[in-house]
Order: structure tokens, then C-alpha cells, then sequence
């Protein structure tokens, strides 16, 4: 029995030891696991303000360019005409050389045939460089697609609607009317 009791007194002893162990173990594991987490919450935190400081910057950035496509496009817009003016400045200066000159030498078949040249020329930089035609309309059949008729008039001897005058020149752009050729019908009597 008294080996018993020694093995029990051994027990008792031994017990509280270990109860203590136990208590200190969990107190120490709480420190850790706090710590633990609050160098989690330190990590998430700079991850947050980073993401949040990367957010600013993207707003920033697309603000930005925002501001700069903006910025391109009216100044695409100021200058769309650019080329077509710079085309059109010769026959300008001939204009202007061709009213000099009849006002100089009073001679109205010299200015006339100056300004045919400049029309010309005009219309030649227009279709050449940018794509203009002129709606050839006199004596052709009449197509409402491409000619509004302002007069009409019946006539013997015509078989189909027919142009006979043009009162305003039309013109296509690339194949679009850009504007109706204003003109008389002769319309074949029934």
C-alpha cells in the first residue's frame, strides 16, 4: 500500500506541473496567435492602402487621358480642314490675280476666261484630292436619287423624263450626294 500511495502522492505532485504547463501554454499561445493576427491585420492593412493608393493612381491616370483624347480631338476637329484649305489657296491667289488684272486692263474676256481657269482648277483639287464629282445632269434622264426637280414641262418627243435645265449644280462625295442637282424635268406627253 504504500507503494500506492507514493505512486498516488507522485501523481498529485506531478499533476499540478503540469497544470501549470497547461495554464502556461495556452496564455502563451494566445500571445502568439494575437501576434500572430495582428501582424495579419498590419499586412492587409499596407495591402489595402496600397490597393487603395494603386486605385488613385489608375483614376488619376484614365483622367489623364481622358483629358488628352479630349484635348486631341478638338484639335482634330480645329484642323480637319486643314489640307482642303491649303489646296484650295492657289486658286484663291488666281482669283485674286485675276480681279487685279481686270481691274487693270478693263477686260472682261480676260477675266472671264481667268475665272473659267480658276473654276477649273478648283474642281479639278476637289476631285483629285478629295474625292468630288459633279452630278453630270443636262440632257440625261432624270434620277430623283440624284436631282431634285424644281420645274417640270411636257414636251412631245421624249420617251422618258428628261433634264432640260439646270438651275444649281449637284455633287457626290466619294459616291454620297452631298447635293441635289436643282433642275427642269421635260416630262414625254401622254
Amino acid at each position: 500500500m504504500d507503494k500506492k500511495k507514493e505512486e498516488e502522492k507522485e501523481i498529485i505532485e506531478d499533476k499540478p506541473e503540469v497544470e501549470e504547463e497547461a495554464v502556461k501554454e495556452p496564455s502563451e499561445a494566445a500571445d502568439d496567435e494575437k501576434q500572430a493576427l495582428l501582424k495579419k491585420v498590419e499586412e492587409l492593412e499596407k495591402a489595402l492602402s496600397e490597393a487603395k493608393d494603386k486605385m488613385l493612381r489608375d483614376a488619376a491616370e484614365t483622367e489623364n487621358y481622358r483629358k488628352r483624347l479630349l484635348k486631341d480631338k478638338e484639335t482634330a476637329v480645329r484642323f480637319a480642314n486643314e489640307a482642303i484649305v491649303k489646296d484650295l489657296l492657289d486658286p484663291l491667289d488666281n482669283f485674286s490675280r485675276a480681279i487685279k488684272s481686270a481691274n487693270e486692263n478693263k477686260d472682261f474676256d480676260g477675266l472671264k476666261s481667268g475665272i473659267s481657269m480658276v473654276e477649273d482648277q478648283i474642281l479639278s483639287i476637289l476631285k483629285t484630292n478629295w474625292g468630288l464629282e459633279v452630278i453630270e445632269a443636262e440632257g440625261k434622264p432624270f434620277d430623283p436619287s440624284d436631282m431634285e426637280a424644281y420645274a417640270a414641262e411636257e414636251m412631245e418627243g421624249l420617251d422618258q423624263e428628261t433634264v432640260l435645265m439646270v438651275f444649281q449644280q449637284g455633287y457626290k462625295l466619294h459616291g454620297k450626294v452631298i447635293r441635289s442637282a436643282k433642275v427642269k424635268v421635260g416630262k414625254p406627253k401622254a
